[in-house]
């Protein structure tokens, strides 16, 4: 049985923390044992804000190294460079050509930079269009997304829409909503119900910008560094604990066994354990996570040859899929064809 292609994209913003980590890798990963898997590191869209060109080419063999050190295979997935499939920024205009200004404008990045006075280049304003034309020149059947990122596929789905119904003259679906095979193919979202919320080193969400992250690939350490550094109340050493309301054990519970999680709880609640210890529990765990990650990361980095080499071989492989694909809707609007290589 052919398997569903699922497409995600991740942009190259430096090196990975714990929240990209259980927010987006892991998960990357685990979809990939199960769907036929599309991943582009997004460098087209870092360049809204980037102005570093050296900085965008290491993030984005950064990312590559990161994703193949947690576990994502190159020879079983398609892994590229969002800018080595030029096709991409074809589709965009194309795309951009049938898609109204309101409903961009309706964007939640667009009305974040705008609200809070960031620059609003141009780039933050077609971002949905180019997010759409990712996902739809490879056909992808499916999404994944967290909530908060349910917008950016239901702006997708609205193009799909605009485009096969002006240029072909339906929505290109039947009454049990299957593809006619023309035109855009309409994804569907994989919706991340519980998707792992990291707390940072203060309790609020982990993030570059709150300088309150823990790096995935730090060294032993700078880890213990950083972990000694997370917030914690003032209840004393011989008072039992509630582990429920403690940044330490929320960030323990994601890297720990079930077994580990409940020994841990019941340190907490009967006393004499203070918040050092359980911070030096979290060391263990995290190291004996990312420890040989760590490992793999490294080697991984230090040969920039081998990581081109898998990502010019993941950029031919998805222009295979793409070139058909725009043929397609240069057909349908009637652009000449140019021969697929």
């Amino acid at each position: 049985m052919t398997k569903l292609r699922a497409l995600s994209g991740i942009k190259p913003t430096g090196s990975p923390h714990w929240g990209n980590y259980f927010g987006m890798i892991q998960p990357a990963v685990a979809l990939s044992k199960s769907y036929e898997s599309f991943y582009f590191i997004a460098d087209f869209h870092a360049l809204t804000t980037v102005r570093d060109a050296e900085a965008l080419r290491a993030d984005s063999y950064q990312v590559a190294a990161t994703l193949i050190a947690a576990g994502l295979d190159p020879e079983s997935c398609v892994l590229w460079r969002q800018s080595d499939v030029p096709e991409v920024c074809e589709l965009a205009w194309l795309l951009g050509c049938v898609t109204g200004y309101g409903l961009v404008e309706r964007a939640h990045a667009f009305k974040d930079a705008r609200a809070n006075e960031r620059e609003v280049n141009f780039g933050v304003v077609s971002y949905p269009v180019l997010m759409a034309a990712d996902i739809l020149l490879y056909d992808a059947d499916a999404v994944p997304v967290g909530k908060d990122q349910v917008q950016h596929l239901e702006m997708t789905r609205d193009m799909v829409g605009y485009f096969n119904q002006q240029f072909l003259g339906s929505i290109g679906y039947d009454d049990d909503d299957r593809w006619d095979g023309k035109g855009l193919k309409r994804p569907e979202p994989i919706v991340a119900e519980r998707a792992a919320v990291v707390p940072g080193l203060d309790g609020r969400k982990m993030s570059k910008s709150y300088d309150n992250y823990v790096p995935v690939f730090a060294s032993p350490k700078q880890m213990k560094k950083r972990i000694m550094q997370i917030v914690t109340d003032s209840t004393p050493l011989e008072e039992p604990k509630d582990p429920t309301t403690c940044n330490v054990f929320a960030m323990y519970r994601l890297l720990a066994t079930e077994a580990e999680v409940e020994a841990l709880a019941a340190k907490y609640r009967g006393g004499n354990f203070g918040y050092g210890h359980a911070k030096l529990e979290l060391l263990a765990v995290a190291e004996r996570t990312f420890g040989p990650m760590r490992e793999r990361y490294e080697a991984l980095l230090a040969d920039r040859d081998g990581l081109e080499a898998i990502l010019q071989r993941g950029a031919l492989q998805a222009r295979a899929v793409a070139e058909p694909v725009l043929e397609r809707v240069r057909a349908a609007v009637g652009l000449p064809l140019r021969p697929v290589r």
